[in-house]
């Protein structure tokens, strides 16, 4: 009896820690390509025109848009790939070069973590509503959030991994959303060179996981333990 309490207790212990783990993994991993630090004095700069309240409506809706494009590709992701006919190692590497160039950009001196051009700053100056586009899509839910999402898909084997994944993109969205708010306050104290060192460390934690990307689908593809 007190055995089988015992194997019960190590069962339960075992998954709890996978789960924390699997969390963990997924919440570092999106929130680093995310990289709301950066999205933070371009947010300031597309919302300078705007009372505070609407600010704050801007960087709510945002939230909740971003929200709705990562859980919606996490949940079709898979179906997606299987109407182009796209492999699982074939996404993978593709994210990876898709997340090396994000962190890339993070780690250049000259524009780091830059994720809109000129011509699409220009372009939302003249938007009364910018919380979808370009806020919530590409600035936060960009091509490397969504690779990294459809990762997390591929990668699920029960409904369990789906909540966990799912529990995590609405992690790193809270927290980039309690980010934006905080935005104004935040370029204040820390300033525009602490936030280019912090998008700098960001920066090398994507480029790690975008080589870890790439090695999973090498690997998967010539079935090779890496």
């Amino acid at each position: 009896m007190f055995e089988l309490i015992s194997d019960v207790s190590q069962e339960s212990g075992s998954y709890l820690f996978s789960t924390l783990g699997l969390l963990a993994a997924s919440f570092t991993s999106l929130f680093s390509v995310v990289n709301p630090l950066a999205a933070m004095p371009v947010f300031l700069s597309l919302t300078n025109r705007f009372e505070a309240e609407e600010r704050s409506r801007t960087a709510k809706w945002a939230s909740i848009y971003m929200f709705g494009v990562l859980i919606l590709f996490l949940l079709i992701g898979t179906f997606v790939l299987s109407f182009f006919g796209i492999s699982l190692p074939g996404i993978r590497i593709a994210g990876g070069l898709i997340i090396m160039r994000a962190g890339y950009a993070m780690l250049n001196p000259e524009d780091p973590g830059k994720k809109l051009t000129d011509e699409d700053e220009a372009a939302a100056m003249e938007k009364e509503d910018i919380s979808f586009s370009p806020l919530a899509l590409p600035l936060l839910s960009g091509p490397g959030s969504i690779a990294v999402v459809i990762g997390f898909a591929s990668q699920a084997t029960s409904i369990s991994d789906y909540v966990v994944n799912g529990i995590s993109i609405l992690l790193v969205v809270v927290v980039s959303y309690i980010l934006l708010r905080l935005a104004p306050i935040s370029v204040k104290y820390i300033g525009q060179t602490g936030l280019n060192v912090m998008t700098r460390l960001m920066g090398f934690i994507v480029l790690a996981i975008s080589v870890q990307f790439i090695l999973s689908g090498i690997s998967q593809y010539f079935r090779i333990a890496i």
